[in-house]
């Protein structure tokens, strides 16, 4: 049974050096697993936390300065705390002050799960509203296409309106082409 710490900044301008201080002062570390990347990065696309994932062993006491370190959302952080809770791992947060091993940091763990619905929610509601906002204007919706219909029409008339040539000749699917074709 180890006592690890993990260490996270998410801009330049931080250092993992306030966390490490934090941490030490409370806690005799074993090892210790750090990122220096950007809060949008999930955690498993980070090095340090990957490392720290593999590492870990049932009994461990992974402890982080704030409960946001291990993620960059809540719904990232529930994530990664129930696979650590699976793995057997205890995780100490020190800024909110919890354990979730025990009845308060279950209790903790369960207000994190009813938050990370609600932006679950809140991310689809604005995803929606944005998306409706984009038709209503006439905005294109999805990827981009990959060639102009204009061009796909020309190329479809000296090829004779024969659809298969033209797919062949532009290196795209004949439902492009015939797409490019019907509309307008």
């Amino acid at each position: 049974m180890a006592t690890i710490a993990y260490l996270r900044v998410s801009t330049d301008d931080q250092t993992i050096v306030n966390q490490r201080l934090q941490i030490s002062q409370k806690y005799t570390i074993d090892r210790e697993f750090s990122d220096e990347v950007s809060g949008s990065t999930s955690g498993t696309d980070r090095t340090g936390f990957t490392a720290l994932m593999d590492y870990l062993r049932e009994g461990d006491t992974l402890v982080v300065a704030a409960i946001d370190r291990l993620g960059r959302n809540t719904i990232d952080v529930l994530k990664n705390v129930e696979t650590l809770k699976d793995r057997g791992v205890s995780v100490v947060s020190l800024r909110e002050n919890f354990d979730l091993t025990t009845p308060m940091g279950q209790f903790m763990l369960t207000m994190l799960a009813g938050l990370a619905q609600m932006e679950k929610s809140i991310i689809a509601e604005r995803r929606e509203a944005g998306m409706a906002r984009a038709r209503a204007e006439g905005k294109h919706m999805g990827r981009p296409p990959v060639m102009p219909k204009e061009a796909i029409r020309e190329a479809l008339a000296a090829h004779g309106g024969n659809v298969m040539q033209t797919a062949k000749a532009l290196k795209v699917s004949r439902q492009t082409v015939m797409r490019a074709r019907e509309t307008d």
